[in-house]
């Protein structure tokens, strides 16, 4: 029997409690098997403190560039802020600046070298890293994750590149364009991350359906799996809105998926195997698909 490789991931965890309740609730009632941190974010002591309390709960760091807090005080990183102190959020520009200014990607690398020792000092396993926004699709980003990675031992990245075909069999309505310019990136990313040796997973959910990700889509997903290593990520919490929460996105919807029978038992079929990133770069499957 073929084997389906499978991560499910919550993103945004310890950027709130009404987060990290969710992640807990998902990981030991429910398919969740994985989250990412942010280490600067209000709740991520409380969230820290719930990982140790749930060892098979594999944790990486979600880096935070945009619409959040940096680690650094503001004043060391004033490219990359905006007058309040926090990161800016018009993402197109502030990635020019980032590209074409020496400072601003001075200031960059000594944040995201911040971030990863903030998540080292945490005591965690390093399972994976990912960015906020997806802006590690940014070229910059990218190079100085592998580069500052290396000397925390990173060992896995998420490139998000989602099959369009299996969401069309799941939602054979839905608008789905020819030639998806996201996928198009994120295929570079991961071919310039498993060149750095890293694991990539072969396609990622989350994308078009964030924010609402339900339960029919999530087992959809799971009862369709393509060959080698998918992981879908989610944004569960046990409020719909809280400060920071994305206007629109249900959250709570999201963790009566990750913890719906139907996909529960979904994910509990034979010919799959859940687990964070480093289950699977243990059991070899770097060059997966």
């Amino acid at each position: 029997m073929a084997i389906s490789s499978l991560i499910v991931t919550s993103d945004d965890f310890g950027a709130d409690v009404a987060v990290n309740q969710a992640v807990e609730l998902a990981h030991t009632q429910g398919v969740l098997t994985a989250a990412s941190l942010m280490v600067a974010a209000p709740a991520a002591a409380d969230a820290v403190a719930r990982a140790k309390a749930l060892p098979s709960l594999a944790v990486g760091l979600h880096l935070v560039l945009v619409e959040g807090r940096p680690a650094l005080p503001p004043e060391q990183v004033s490219r990359l802020v905006d007058a309040t102190g926090a990161f800016r959020t018009d993402m197109a520009a502030a990635g020019a600046t980032m590209f074409f200014n020496p400072q601003a990607r001075r200031q960059l690398e000594a944040e995201i070298a911040a971030q990863f020792a903030a998540f080292a000092a945490t005591g965690l396993t390093l399972d994976h890293v990912n960015a906020h926004k997806h802006f590690h699709l940014h070229p910059t980003i990218a190079g100085l994750i592998v580069k500052i990675g290396a000397r925390y031992g990173l060992r896995a990245a998420r490139a998000p590149v989602e099959p369009d075909s299996v969401l069309r069999a799941i939602e054979p309505e839905g608008a789905y364009p020819a030639v998806s310019p996201m996928n198009l990136m994120a295929k570079g990313l991961r071919s310039r991350l498993r060149g750095a040796g890293l694991i990539v997973p072969d396609q990622v959910f989350g994308l078009r359906w964030s924010g609402a990700m339900t339960a029919p889509r999530l087992r959809g997903l799971i009862e369709s799996l393509p060959p080698g290593l998918t992981e879908i990520y989610l944004h569960p919490a046990t409020a719909d809105a809280y400060p920071g929460s994305a206007p629109g996105y249900r959250y709570s919807d999201e963790l009566a998926a990750l913890t719906d029978p139907e996909v529960v038992t979904a994910a509990s079929a034979p010919g799959i195997r859940r687990g964070g990133f480093l289950d699977f770069a243990a059991a070899g499957l770097k060059d997966a698909g």
